[in-house]
């Protein structure tokens, strides 16, 4: 049987389905029962509904040991994909505790169980930092620690310290790093962060774009790909995802095409986005508000980050969707 953690997001709950769909025996473990809903709601809407009742939901907490006993009896094979996704500064405690602390308890229990082999989704935040004669980010980039990171991009590279810890131990594992990973637009409502935020700020008639650039991919070939990893005789590797690097106001005005609404027209040049920011902070804190916006979040939207996916073309000869297509197929 294999184990799926975080099945209630955007991506768990697209490999869920795409496990049951090649045959696969599979349990997702869950906090609230209100956000299994979700994840009937991905299946509802490929039309699937039938294969969500052969899921084993059993509740469970990657941060709450004794309940993730029950979750690994008779499991086999483990795809983590629970995690926490913020920028904001406030959540540092969170996101090392849950990205962290979390992957060493499944790690933990992996070894214990000795599982045939595991699967960490990261993200291509944990990647290295791009040195001057470099062009691409790629598997092999090194991690500058002098550099500043992201709290969410500390916490998933520190996640997969634990992961090489495991395999140090004897662990079998794959690790990806997908770039943003897009869902089909009508999930913008169920899924509130990654491509969800870009969706609905695009449909409110968001004004502004930057010419910052990143590596994006869509959540089914994450899905796909990992799986055929999982499956292949890979192991102890790391893996780049990503379909394209592609700049950001291409993908807004892709959006806008595909909402039918007004495309960004103002340039936010990196100046006006760090005011942005800071002004963003000020009221944060007047207010006891949620930051929109972070030194992070602003200096990635005008960071010309290129990644390179040869590695996974190499290995498993994956020929990606084309994002801009997606977007617009799903409408």
């Amino acid at each position: 049987m294999v184990l799926v953690t975080g099945g209630t997001g955007l991506v768990g709950a697209h490999l869920l389905l795409h496990l049951i769909e090649n045959g696969e025996n599979v349990r997702a473990i869950y906090r609230t029962q209100k956000s299994i809903s979700k994840t009937k709601s991905v299946f509802d809407f490929y039309k699937k509904s039938d294969l969500f009742e052969k899921i084993n939901w059993l509740e469970a907490d990657i941060l709450d040991v004794p309940s993730l006993e029950d979750a690994f009896i008779d499991i086999t094979q483990v795809y983590h994909c629970a995690a926490l996704i913020s920028f904001d500064p406030k959540d540092e405690e969170k996101l090392r505790k849950t990205n962290i602390e979390g992957t060493a308890n499944i790690v933990n229990f992996s070894i214990a169980k000795e599982i045939e082999k595991f699967c960490f989704i990261s993200s291509i935040a944990a990647l290295g930092d791009i040195a001057p004669h470099e062009t691409y980010i790629t598997e092999e980039t090194d991690w500058n620690p002098e550099k500043p990171h992201s709290d969410y991009a500390i916490s998933k590279y520190g996640a997969e310290m634990e992961v090489w810890r495991g395999q140090q131990e004897g662990l079998k594992v794959i690790i990806v790093n997908p770039g943003v990973i897009l869902g089909p637009p009508q999930m913008m409502t169920i899924f509130e962060q990654g491509s969800s935020e870009i969706y609905q700020k695009v449909s409110k008639g968001l004004s502004f774009y930057t010419l910052g650039s990143t590596g994006f991919i869509t959540v089914d070939d994450v899905a796909k790909t990992t799986f055929e990893l999982m499956k292949s005789d890979i192991q102890n590797e790391r893996f780049t995802l990503i379909a394209d690097n592609i700049v950001f106001r291409d993908i807004l005005n892709t959006v806008a095409d595909a909402l039918k609404v007004k495309k960004p027209h103002i340039h936010a040049k990196p100046f006006f986005m760090n005011m942005l920011w800071t002004a963003d902070a000020l009221f944060s804190t007047l207010f006891f508000r949620k930051r929109s916006i972070t030194k992070a979040t602003a200096k990635a939207s005008y960071s010309k980050n290129l990644y390179s996916n040869e590695k996974i073309k190499t290995a498993l000869g994956t020929v990606f969707i084309d994002v801009h297509h997606y977007i617009k197929k799903q409408i």
